[in-house]
């Protein structure tokens, strides 16, 4: 053959679907920098960080489909690990190239040699290193079909002589199979299920991001069981819309509606979900689990019964056998609760609060209002999640991005510009903490470099305030949680993005309205207060004592201030505590 090596690995994922390589070019990925170059149907995405490159292929392969990045050798290869354990739990396809040292230099302590093997075993269902240029198809062609349907990512390693080298003919397969199965419960385990259900009265449904295909007929059995639904921040935006018995989500960003729903019911069906926070879910209810991945089932919680298949058909086929329940006040109770939990979300939506200290719900809910019907948001780990989580709503349309699992920092920024460049009709708005976005500030260039018109909002609260939060709720005064931020609107117009900063509540609407008219993209620098708390759904004696304890701390260390401006800007809350 003519063509190197490098040139069949772009051809192979030219042919897989892949439009993108987000990477950070230099020596050991020239030669693939060079058959990209060289290959119209792709792109070089020129990251500042490999790290922002595979959050940024992360989130286009959950937008999009499978997606790739790349990263050179040794620092580059350490680079891409944090976003990649966050696509590979995310369970997103990902396939990265960890370009390396010449062959001829394995185990000798070469100049930025890593062992490829052992870095990304962790965070990967396939791991390989090329050693030669007959390898490199057939482990490519393998890596890819691990990423599509094992659900995360597939690491090629790639020496540099190896990718100069002429390509090898191989007789194995070079193409991939973007192949699909139906999983249902065998037919008595269906019939055990429904006989159980039919036999209890109070039922609540609980769903997550593997119920993303049921929405139908998670609203069919709803209606047919008279049974409230909550869902986890994941399943939020595939169960919420066009849902009548939605009552939002529970964990620790939720509600108390979706909470109490849970607790108060006789039985859970947990729909497609692998929900972590164990002290959420009732233990002593009848609690039943349906997954694709049947190693999961159980693992939260005890079980009355487990059962692998995957949602849509197995309530499909679950459906003819339910007996449609007459009474609702079970239901009724709970629509009930969440009328009056969505009516306190409001409090400081109506009342923005004050100069620099702007009430992070309504920045949310403005820009709830501003998205189009089918936004992209992306949001960072943090306080972030809490507005999103509950200002943000499902249209349907609408997608929402986030470090759900991993929980990583800087999270937002990078996928927002996968999101863009995979999306380039839809709206992208990303939702960063001021801590975030510091991280991968530097990424701002390449929303500048490829002209991605993202909204940039940063809720500037001076602080990682869930972090000074987690203190606070343990008895202890917050401690290095305060940010001495850079003008991030400066920042932004200095890499060419126009930047606005928002200090006064009044203004704030007119302008994000301004941020999202205008062509390109912009940074909204919004001065949050930075004495906001989100309740979590249900309060503990140990959080509210915790609490107190870190307050009277504080006033023993001479901050009255500090103390005083919490109680202030969280009075509302507060109060709600002792209704």
């Amino acid at each position: 053959m003519s063509k190197k090596a490098a040139q069949q690995l772009v051809d192979m994922l030219v042919q897989a679907g892949i439009k993108r390589i987000y990477a950070v070019t230099g020596d050991s990925l020239n030669e693939l920098n060079e058959a990209v170059r060289l290959t119209p149907e792709i792109r070089w995405i020129h990251v500042r960080h490999e790290e922002a490159g595979a959050f940024a292929a992360a989130a286009e392969a959950e937008l999009n489909g499978l997606a790739c990045c790349a990263g050179s050798s040794g620092p580059g290869h350490v680079h891409l690990i944090n976003g990649l354990y966050d696509a590979h739990r995310s369970g997103v396809p990902v396939l990265a190239i960890a370009s390396t040292c010449a062959t001829t230099e394995f185990g000798s302590d070469y100049f930025q040699e890593t062992n490829v093997i052992k870095l990304f075993d962790d965070c990967s269902h396939y791991n390989q290193i090329a050693a030669t240029p007959a390898q490199l198809p057939r482990m490519t062609q393998a890596a890819i079909q691990h990423a599509i349907h094992k659900k995360g990512v597939a690491v090629i390693g790639l020496p540099g002589d190896v990718a100069a080298m002429d390509a090898v003919e191989v007789h194995s397969a070079q193409a991939n199979y973007f192949s699909k199965a139906v999983i249902t419960p065998a037919a008595e385990e269906i019939a055990d299920l429904a006989e159980l259900i039919n036999r209890n009265h109070k039922i609540c449904i609980f769903c997550g991001i593997g119920a993303a295909e049921a929405h139908t007929e998670i609203v069919e059995l709803a209606a047919l069981l008279k049974a409230p639904v909550g869902y986890s921040f994941r399943g939020k935006m595939s169960i919420q819309h066009d849902n009548p018995n939605e009552v939002g989500m529970t964990g620790l960003l939720g509600l108390p509606s979706a909470y109490h729903s849970m607790h108060e019911s006789d039985l859970v069906l947990l729909l497609g979900t692998d929900f972590p926070y164990v002290p959420f879910i009732p233990q002593d209810k009848i609690l039943i689990q349906i997954d694709t991945k049947p190693e999961r089932l159980g693992r939260r919680a005890k079980l009355t019964m487990g059962l692998f298949g995957d949602i849509k058909s197995s309530l499909s086929a679950l459906l003819p056998l339910i007996q449609a329940k007459q009474d609702a006040s079970f239901l009724d109770a709970q629509l009930h609760i969440y009328a009056k939990v969505k009516e306190h979300l409001q409090i400081y939506v109506k009342d923005k609060g004050h100069v620099d200290a702007i009430h992070p719900e309504a920045v949310a809910q403005t820009l709830d209002s501003l998205g189009t019907d089918d936004a992209i948001f992306t949001v960072d780990t943090g306080m972030c999640c809490v507005w999103g989580a509950r200002y943000i709503r499902s249209t349907g349309k609408r997608s929402m991005l986030g470090s759900f699992i991993h929980g990583s920092m800087a999270n937002a920024l990078p996928q927002a510009i996968g999101a863009a460049l995979s999306n380039p009709s839809r709206q992208v708005v990303a939702m960063c903490g001021d801590g975030g976005i510091s991280m991968l500030l530097g990424d701002l260039a390449t929303i500048k470099q490829y002209e991605l018109p993202i909204k940039i909002i940063v809720f500037n609260n001076r602080s990682l305030g869930m972090v000074k939060l987690e203190m606070e709720v343990n008895g202890l005064p917050d401690w290095q949680t305060d940010m001495l931020n850079p003008d991030f609107a400066m920042v932004a117009q200095a890499m060419g993005i126009k930047g606005l900063s928002i200090h006064d509540p009044s203004m704030l609407e007119a302008s994000l309205k301004e941020a999202f008219d205008y062509a390109g993209p912009v940074l909204v620098n919004v001065f949050t207060d930075p004495n906001s708390l989100a309740m979590p759904p249900k309060i503990e004696l140990k959080m509210v004592s915790g609490m107190a304890v870190s307050m009277t701390k504080l006033m023993l260390s001479g901050k009255f201030d500090e103390v005083l401006e919490t109680v202030k800007s969280n009075y509302k809350h507060l109060q709600d505590l002792t209704d």
